[in-house]
């Protein structure tokens, strides 16, 4: 039996008529680039995020670029994230002249943890604390941070809180939406995501009309009226084609996040009747609502071989993330060393995404529990 990771062509089956219809129509409209589909867009992602504004931008690392640039991040400025992410979290705080400073995650959901986040803060100089200019904690794998304390330890230092929600639109937080707490909420439409595009794009929320207004100047090389600029913005411009097919998923997320749950509760009911419960970590709901971008395992050991192993049987899965971002080659003058973020390390060496998405069959899902099974039967 194959089981891979993420099958797009069968949730591209559902939704293909919707697809072509929409599509046609900008081709014969010729209008590509922003526009009616993209402020569409806009308008129904502020609503399902619950933000008062959205901004149509062109890829989740552009959304996260862009919020950095409004909140006037420079060389002279640190802004404070985690170790465990993709490299887009840190990558774009360097890409503004700022430099990242780490803290470690939570244990169980890999998320920003707000007691390291608060004792670094603390260990800091007043010179030190004086260029901390912000906060990214990133929503991993579809479950929020633990929001409260971290925009609590914001305020206390006058800080941006700038929300990685790239693999969490729709996730809550004590009946809040992902992305809406903050000061910024970034989104990724990259193809993967739970609401994936067919390409590149991206989206930012904020409940600030000041930002938004800033926002919207940045992502056309900072030009307002066109021609004039008084900022130095970027061309981070989200195009219509994308929009629209977005717009299309959007109708259809709910049910798919519900699909998605309904197979983490799966699941759990197979990995509990296994007879391998000893080494085996599931993932730990926390907040209100997890969608599931990931069902991500910790296994006590031999995850590479079981990774071999499942891939030699058909069954489809991906580390996240297998170096963590103080220990790469490109931040090495940061001066941090292995050993610094030991939650962050443990994960990289012992976590492995599953196969989750909407369109899984419950044989599938049994036979990725069968085979993860056998393994470590076998190696006992």
């Amino acid at each position: 039996m194959k089981v891979p990771l993420l099958d797009l062509k069968e949730q591209y089956k559902s939704i293909k008529e919707e697809i072509l219809k929409v599509t046609e129509k900008i081709f014969d409209s010729q209008y590509f680039i922003l526009g009616p589909r993209v402020e569409a867009l806009e308008k129904d992602i502020a609503g399902y995020c619950s933000s008062k504004h959205a901004l149509g931008v062109s890829s989740g690392t552009d959304a996260l670029l862009i919020s950095l640039m409004a909140a006037d991040m420079d060389a002279q400025q640190t802004v404070i994230t985690t170790p465990y992410t993709f490299f887009a979290t840190a990558g774009s705080i360097v890409r503004t002249g700022a430099s990242p400073i780490f803290v470690d995650i939570d244990p169980d959901t890999y998320n920003m943890s707000p007691e390291s986040l608060e004792r670094v803060i603390a260990s800091m100089t007043d010179k030190e604390r004086a260029s901390l200019k912000a906060v990214i904690p990133v929503h991993l794998y579809g479950q929020c941070a633990d929001m409260d304390p971290i925009l609590k330890i914001a305020k206390k230092y006058n800080l941006f809180v700038i929300e990685d929600a790239a693999q969490a639109i729709g996730a809550e937080y004590r009946g809040r939406r992902a992305g809406s707490m903050g000061d910024f909420g970034c989104f990724s439409f990259f193809p993967s995501k739970n609401l994936g595009a067919f390409g590149d794009g991206g989206m930012v929320i904020t409940g600030s009309d000041e930002l938004y207004d800033k926002l919207r100047v940045l992502r056309v090389h900072g030009s307002h009226p066109k021609y004039y600029h008084k900022l130095a913005g970027g061309n981070f411009r989200l195009d219509a084609i994308q929009a629209a097919i977005v717009s299309v998923k959007l109708k259809h997320l709910d049910k798919w996040t519900e699909s998605r749950q309904e197979n983490a509760r799966k699941y759990r009911e197979l990995f509990a009747n296994s007879g391998i419960d000893d080494v085996i970590k599931l993932p730990v709901e926390k907040e209100d609502r997890h969608i599931y971008n990931q069902f991500v395992i910790c296994v006590k050991d031999k995850r590479d071989d079981l990774r071999l192993f499942l891939n030699e049987v058909g069954v489809g899965t991906e580390i996240y993330y297998p170096i963590p971002m103080h220990l790469q080659e490109c931040f090495l003058d940061l001066n941090y060393k292995k050993g610094d973020f030991p939650v962050a390390e443990h994960a990289a060496l012992h976590t492995l995404a599953l196969p989750i998405y909407p369109e899984l069959s419950d044989d599938q899902l049994a036979y990725v529990v069968e085979k993860i099974a056998a393994f470590y039967k076998i190696k006992k």
